[in-house]
Formats: C-alpha cells, structure tokens, sequence
C-alpha cells in the first residue's frame, strides 16, 4: 500500500542530512570521536530561539506496558478474509495509545502497540482491509497500517482543536471523514494522503496558513522527513504536498458524531448544536437538518442505503430519522442518562446502545420491546459488533464482549425481561424511580481483556526524584523520576498517611512538572527551570565521583533518556572510541560511556560521557517521549524505537545543546546569599564583611569549616586548642573550587564552631565533632538535624523570610553544635 514504505532515495537523503549532524574524527591516538551538533559547534552564544522553548515530556509505563491504562474510547474489528483466519480488535484509549488484539476462542493477545498521538485516541475507524484510521486530543487524524507492528504512515493536521469523531464508507475505502471541537468536518481521501511524496520530499505543506474552508497559500511549505516501515522507523511524516481535504462548512460548535453509509454518498453530523446535520461528502455541501433532541449528539448511525439515521443524545434519548421525509419517525426512551453508543444489527432493525447509565439495551425499532443485555462498571463510551458478540468500551482501561446474537436478535427479546421504550425522555427516568428497573439478562461477559488501574494522584516528594501516586485499585506506589520505574509498591493503604511519612524537610527547586491524565505519570522538562535542580554526587552515592562534585539533575535524566538514541546514532555514523581510544564493547554495564563532544560544555561537570546508575532508564519499560522539533508537530515514541537519525527537527534545540553539547541555559537562583556574623555578645571578631555567596546546596558543614579556617589562620593556635593537637601551618585543602567553602575539615581539631540561624537555637540541633573520621564520641541532643543539610533548606524551613540569609557562629569547646533556630 503506498505510504508504508520507506524509498531508498528518502532514506539516502536522511542519512546525509544526519551525518551533516555528527562531527567525527578519526586516527590511532586516544582522542575522542566526539557526536555534535552542527549548530552549536564553533558558537559559543546560545542561538536564536523562539519565545517559547519547547517542551520535553517523558511518559512512565509500568512493567505490563501491553495493556491500557486509562479508558477505553472506541473499539474496532477487523475481520479475517481468510476461511480460519485470525480476527482483530482494535482498542484506542485515553492513555494516547492503540493496540491491536489478536482474537480467539479462548482469550486475546496484544500483537502490536500503536503509539504516536500525545493525547486521548478519540475514535478509529478502519478502511480498506488494512488501513487504520485514527483521530486524538492532540488535533491529529493518523493514518495506520493495521497490520503493521504499529508505524504511523501519515499524520494529518488540519484540526484546530481536538479531533472528536470518524466515519469511513465500508464500500468506499478511501473515504474518511473527522470531526472536532473546532466545529469543522473534513473529508479525507486517504488513498491521496498516502501518496509517495515527491522528489523534493522533504517540503510538505505548511498547514497553518489553510483555512477552515480548505483555500490557503500553497507556497509556505517545511521540511519533514518520510517515515519508516518498521516500527524503528523515525518520527511519522505528516499529509503528502499539496493535499487538501473537502472541508464542510456549517456547524457552529463541537462535533461529537459522524456517520456514513456504505457507499459514501451520504454524511450525517452532530454534536452541541443539538441537531442532525446531512451532508454530501462528495462536495462537502450541507443538505438539510434535522431538529427534535434538546440537549447534545453524541452517536450516529445510518443504515447500508443512507435512508434512516439512528441519533443517541445527552437528552437520555434515541431517535429514528427517515431522511427522505426529513422527519423523526420514533423516539425510544431507552435510558435514565445520557446515551454515548450505538450500534446496529446488519439489517437495521435492532439497536444496541449504551451510556452513562452503565447500561447495555437492546431495542426492536419496530415494536420498541427493548432488553437489558448487562450493566458495566463504568459509563459506555463505544460499541463494536463481532459475530454473535458485542465488544464494550467504557471509561475503565478494560474491555469485555458479551453475547449480543446480532445475526438473530429476537433470541435475546424471547428471554423475557422486556419492556416497551417510551417515546418521552422522563418516563423510562419515572420506571426507574419507581422500582422497575430491568434485570440484566447476562450477569458475566464471555470474554475479557483487563487493563491496568489508571493513577489518579500524585504527589512530587520534597527531594524532587521521587512521586507518590494512587492509582483506580487503590494501589499506593511511589516512582524514582530519574530512572522510571517503581521503587515500591505500598499496596492498598491510605495515600495522606504514606505521604505525611515520607515527608523530608529538604529543599530542592521544582525542576519538573507531572501530570496523570494519561492514565500513567508525564513528566515535564521545560528549559531553563528544568536546570535548577543540582544534588552532590555523594547523595546520589556516584562511584568514581568526588564527594562535592555537583550533578544536575535534568541533564542527567535527559543523557539516560537519550543513550539509545546517542547509541543508534553511534552505529549509523562510524564506531565511537571511549576517551582512551578502545572502542567501547556491547555488554549491558551498569554504566554506558557515550563519548561526546564538550564544545562549550558546563565546565562544573567532569565526565559527561557516563550515564550513572540513578539515571538509568528501564529496558523492560521503557519511558516513551513526548516533544517537539522545529518542524512537523509534537510525536510520541519509546525511546527504545529511536532510530538515531532524529535531529533539531524532531528534538528542542535546547535538548539537543545539553545531551550533545554538555551547555545549559543560563540559570537562575543556584546561589544563596547570606551573612555570617558572630554571636549576639560574642567577643568573637568578625571574620567577613559583607554579603557572602554560595551554591544552594552548600551544607553546613562546609559553613562550619570555613569559620575554623578564618578563626585559625587570623588567631595563634593556642587560643584555640589547648591540647596541641593542631599542625600549625597546615595548608588549607580546597574541594571543588567553586565556592570559599570547599575547605575540609583538619584532623583531631578539638574545639567546635555553634552555627544558628537567628542567633537562637530554640529548634533542634545536631552535636558533631569537627574529626569526623574519628572514634570521639558526640554529645547529641534531641530533634537532630543531619549535618547535611543545605542552605537552602535552613531558608526554606527555618529562616523562612525573603532577605538575605543571617548565620551566627560562636566556639564550644570540645564539640561542634550546629544549631538552627527560626
């Protein structure tokens, strides 16, 4: 079929302009074959940037990364064509994915996962035998290939909202037609969206410039790459050059329904108007409209020959249109709430429809004899006919099918347990309250793929690596960020409790931003925020690392996020040496060397090459990501199916400079001011003058070294230690550079520094010795506070104002206080 495969010559010019991309350089000596990006080599300056950057969301899947985990909205089958073929059922949900079943007797098994909207799948439809249709929240129609292993061949976007609906005609494959809550209705001809792009492939249409009326420039245009047949094919190319849909032009509001006949020669619409609208989706032109519900369409069905419209509503109602008399022929008060599905027998002359009521009916459209098939769980969102069985799509991340006997429905009617539908809204609501509410006549579904519970509430923790979450069972678990998976499972308990036990008072800046309505935990990195997050390697417990080099977090996350992209990149444009010339071998370590380039890199870190073990993404599920290049439009993908040829046009440039280029933006409040003071009525003498500097990070610890420091080296040694247990002259030793406070505590030093906040100690304190190596023993108090702590944390729970930091320091014999006090 044309649009699934992948020419040679697209591939070849995709690979030219990747290997424009890469700087390699080669020869015997062990210097480093380092990858960069062409734009930032040789630029020291950030380049030109939108007034928005754009942003990077990695999405976590729990280990069964084959089941949903959000609603189900619509449900497809694809029917063999072969005598004991296999059938299908196709499944799209709230969690932004589709998955295609393979269906038998005893069961379903998910045989391909369908990923590539960034937001609820509203409604598929198939085409053709092979072709899936597909439309989302994210304002995109998408085009399968339903065999496929679940490559995107087209991405269509011509919705300015959420695209809401699809009808396809069953004998007219190449005709689609979406719907949205931008009011528009487009028709597709899907064979002319799969068309192979022209020579100049990489120009495709800009779409921003085409109206709703489908007229618009047609010499704006953007480069966009071809997608793959694999499912390790790059990001999904978007509608071929110059292809334009019919647009129809009419309705004012929403569109929730679309529905055509077999031959599509006819096109019926609703939505908040509250009225039927019909089409000809031959030239887009509206034909009449049909008035008679009083509050929202939500469904629509119309019969082989385009005569009769079945329409459900928000009004708890069906109705029965003849469209050749322009009139509502029945009404059939069916439900107690708002009706969302409906489906019909091969012969129109039963109904199955479902809603919010959590009910199944089915009702002759003839003698209005309506049954209760069964009740689900959850509000009934789609129906899918299959043989004699009906699939159900609720809002739950499960689907059932129950016994339907679509071919011969009056076996169901002669099972008792009937009633005759109403033709006004309120007098099935009336039954109901009176008592006579129907009995199901199946209690259990014949066949069940279960999906997993969906998370519903998170909490980011104050350390800001880890997110508490409760999902639809109950389940409390909480996720390590930087590496996406689960660190353990609380079980069914009670969420406010474990999240009052986990409390820490730390105080590390918000460097990302989460969201569940996938159904599973998105977490967002936008620039330059995501960079204010800086933790010590020692706290992350990095081996090889010294104890005060400073890791960021985001850049670290993003490295793990991005190794097998940066490793596929790697085996497309030569072999990468490690930093001491030996290539590096394939064996799954604890810890990846990607050598990279540190062109005007962040000089603060010193081997950028390694993702650490806290940063190491999980294989068996692997986070998917969702983002934004230049060009093209926001795509989803594993980063597991990254080919390596993505670039500036598929990733923000600002994420490409941090995981290639090792550069940040610049940052804001890394830094803490404040003062350092002796004691209210110390006779100690002032050590500094002035407003000091210091990374947020920076422990007190270090503060306490400092003042020992400054009171040595400004005082002779025996005014200060009176066991002669200090080297006079001893140079002081300096970490890592960046700060005065980088000074390491000499040995067997005996007097002690008190540091308080506020010149009280009213709060807590933790008692240490300055020989921390030492077997002396500490005096320690109650309610101690680890020496650990940071100054950011000192003014975020106990200084707790807006000026400028105030640190008091006084000597205690024998002992170090450090003592905070509000």
């Amino acid at each position: 079929m044309p649009g699934f495969s992948y020419r040679f010559g697209e591939r070849t010019q995709a690979i030219q302009r990747l290997e424009r991309m890469y700087v390699v350089g080669a020869g015997r000596s062990s210097r480093i074959l380092a990858m960069h990006r062409i734009a930032s080599a040789g630029n020291a300056s950030n380049t030109a940037r939108t007034s928005k950057e754009k942003r990077l969301t990695y999405v976590l899947n729990d280990a069964d990364d084959k089941k949903h985990c959000a609603g189900i909205n619509c449900v497809a089958v694809l029917k063999s064509s072969r005598p004991h073929g296999c059938d299908y059922l196709f499944t799209g949900s709230r969690d932004s994915t589709l998955r295609r079943w393979s269906l038998a007797d005893d069961g379903a098994t998910c045989s391909a996962t369908f990923e590539s909207h960034v937001d609820w799948v509203n409604d598929a439809v198939l085409t053709g035998g092979k072709t899936l249709v597909s439309c989302s929240s994210d304002a995109t129609v998408k085009v399968w290939n339903s065999l496929s292993d679940g490559t995107c061949a087209r991405t269509l976007r011509q919705h300015s909202d959420f695209a809401t609906c699809l009808a396809a005609a069953e004998k007219k494959s190449n005709l689609v037609a979406s719907g949205g809550l931008g009011g528009e209705v487009f028709i597709w001809d899907i064979e002319a969206t799969l068309a192979p792009l022209s020579k100049l492939n990489d120009v495709v249409e800009d779409y921003s410039s085409i109206t709703a009326n489908g007229t618009g420039s047609s010499n704006t245009h953007k480069n966009l790459r071809p997608t793959s047949s694999s499912n390790n094919g790059s990001k999904p190319a978007t509608q071929c050059q110059g292809y334009v849909p019919l647009a129809s032009k009419g309705h004012k509001d929403s569109v929730y329904a679309l529905a055509t006949n077999d031959c599509g020669t006819l096109l019926v619409s609703g939505g908040t108007e509250k009225v039927v609208r019909v089409w000809d989706p031959r030239t887009g032109s509206k034909t009449m409209k049909l008035r008679g519900h009083t509050d929202n369409i939500r469904a629509l069905l119309l019969d082989s020959s385009g005569r009769y419209c079945l329409s459900g509503s928000s009004d708890s109602m069906i109705r029965l249109w003849d469209l050749g008399q322009q009139r509502c022929m029945h009404s059939y008060a069916v439900h107690t709430d708002s009706v969302w599905a409906l489906a019909s027998t091969p012969t129109f002359s039963h109904v199955y429809s479902g809603g919010r009521d959590l009910s199944l009916y089915l009702t002759d459209l003839s003698t209005r004899e309506s049954v209760l098939l069964c009740n689900e769980d959850h509000p009934i969102l789609q129906l899918a006919l299959h043989d004699d069985g009906i699939w159900v799509a609720t809002t739950d991340s499960s689907v059932h099918r129950w016994p339907a006997e679509a071919h011969n429905p009056v076996k169901v009617l002669q099972r008792g347990g009937s009633f005759l539908a109403g033709n006004l809204s309120f007098s099935r609501a009336r039954a109901s309250l009176e008592g006579s509410t129907p009995v199901p006549v199946y209690r259990e579904p014949s066949c069940s793929i279960p999906g997993t519970s969906a998370i519903v509430q998170h909490e980011i923790l104050k350390n800001r690596r880890h997110v508490l979450t409760k999902d639809t069972g109950g389940a409390v678990k909480l996720w390590e960020i930087t590496r996406g998976v689960v660190i353990e499972n609380f079980g069914t308990i009670s969420f406010e409790k474990k999240k009052e036990e986990l409390f820490e008072m730390v105080s590390v800046p918000a460097w990302f931003t989460v969201d569940t309505r996938l159904g599973s935990l998105s977490v967002h990195l936008d620039t330059p925020q995501c960079f204010s997050a800086e933790m010590y390697s020692t706290d992350l417990s990095i081996a090889g690392k010294t104890e005060d080099d400073k890791v960021n977090l985001a850049r670290e996350t993003l490295k793990g996020l991005l190794a097998h992209w940066l490793t596929k990149g790697r085996q497309l444009f030569g072999s990468q040496t490690s930093t001491n010339g030996e290539i590096p071998s394939g064996k799954d370590t604890s810890t990846r060397t990607l050598s990279l380039s540190k062109v005007d890199g962040d000089a603060s870190s010193d081997n950028d090459a390694t993702v650490y073990p806290p940063f190491e993404f999980s294989a068996v599920a692997p986070p998917s990501i969702v983002t934004e290049g230049s060009q093209g439009g926001p795509w989803r993908k594993k980063i597991t199916d990254l080919v390596g040829t993505e670039d500036e046009r598929d990733f923000p440039c600002w994420v490409l400079d941090c995981v290639l280029s090792n550069r940040l933006p610049p940052r804001e409040n890394t830094k803490c001011s404040f003062y350092l003071h002796p004691c209210e009525g110390s006779t100690l003498q002032i050590l500094t003058q002035g407003k000091l500097s210091a990374p947020r990070i920076l422990r007190i610890h270090k503060v306490v070294n400092y003042v020992i420091e400054k009171m040595l080296l400004d005082k002779p040694m025996d005014s200060l230690n009176a066991d002669g247990n200090f080297t006079k002259g001893m140079p002081p030793v300096v970490g890592d550079g960046s700060s005065p406070f980088g000074l390491k505590p000499w040995p067997k030093l005996k007097p002690s520094i008190e540091i308080m906040c506020n010149n009280k100690a009213s709060l807590s304190a933790i008692v240490f010795p300055l020989d921390m190596k030492s077997d002396n023993s500490s005096v320690v108090i109650p309610q101690v506070l680890t020496p650990d702590m940071n100054l950011a944390t000192v003014q975020a729970y106990i200084w707790k104002k807006p000026e400028d930091l105030i640190l008091n320091y006084r000597v205690v014999q024998s002992r170090v206080d450090v003592v905070f006090g509000g």
